[in-house]
């Protein structure tokens, strides 16, 4: 059995305002394991973002813990992709793959093998003297993922990073990630609204409630991979579990709206 990589006591995070308090996320408990592909899924604005941004060291938590067990020195610990396109416009698409890389001072060598291996494998090798502002969304995305998995991350953390992509770029751009996913087995938390897209990636999905976000059940996806969205579709179980999955957001929102009416 694979070791733990990622371990949340019991974390709870409040935002203050003037004459208020918000709390985002409250008694998460969780234990991912080395390697597993993870979807947090609930409705929005149940603190989905937050749990990520306290793993990414960009929020800090009000009561809590969480641990990130480290593994090969040298390595760093986590990379973030964000829902909007993390591209740095002044750089070629080649620079902003290697900018990790070369933060982290990595050789020459290594940084040229693995710039160069992740501008092909996501289909970008043809536009790597392109800047931000000549290429399209889709591809911004694929910037952002080919950058995080050259840095060579022990962790990636991915909010919703195919929302705002129309839905042929989106099915491309899954299949890709699962592509490279399937070559490193790097651990991921991923965020998403979508159960098509939970369904397709995931070891493991964990439903939220709404409004303080906590963890209300999760489910295994035993499906066979390498995976396909036809796969995920024709699949009966998966059927059920897109049914039962809808039937939990649709109960966690009217919740929500029961209790602020």
């Amino acid at each position: 059995m694979a070791e733990s990589k990622i371990k949340i006591d019991r974390l709870t995070k409040v935002f203050f305002k003037k004459n208020s308090s918000v709390t985002a996320i409250r008694n998460i408990s969780l234990d991912i394991k080395e390697g597993e592909f993870v979807c947090l899924l609930g409705p929005s604005g149940c603190g989905k973002t937050t749990i990520l941004r306290i793993l990414a060291e960009l929020e800090t938590p009000s009561t809590g813990s969480y641990s990130i067990i480290p593994g090969k020195a040298g390595k760093p610990l986590q990379s973030m992709i964000f829902q909007e396109q993390g591209v740095i416009p002044w750089m070629t698409v080649q620079n902003n793959v290697s900018f990790g890389l070369r933060m982290r001072h990595a050789s020459k060598q290594e940084l040229n093998e693995r710039t160069e291996y992740y501008l092909a494998k996501v289909g970008l090798w043809e536009f790597r003297h392109l800047y931000p502002s000549e290429i399209s969304g889709g591809m911004k995305q694929r910037v952002s993922i080919a950058r995080a998995f050259a840095n060579d991350p022990e962790i990636l953390l991915m909010d919703e990073p195919f929302a705002a992509l129309d839905e042929q770029n989106k099915f491309i751009l899954q299949e890709e990630l699962l592509s490279i996913w399937e070559e490193t087995h790097k651990t991921v938390v991923f965020i998403t609204h979508s159960i098509d897209e939970a369904l397709l990636l995931s070891d493991r999905i964990l439903l939220m409630s709404a409004q303080p976000g906590t963890i209300l059940r999760e489910k295994k996806i035993d499906l066979p991979r390498p995976r396909s969205i036809e796969l995920v579709r024709s699949n009966p179980q998966m059927g059920k579990e897109f049914v039962d999955i809808w039937q939990h957001l649709q109960e966690a929102v009217q919740q929500h709206r029961d209790q602020v009416l």
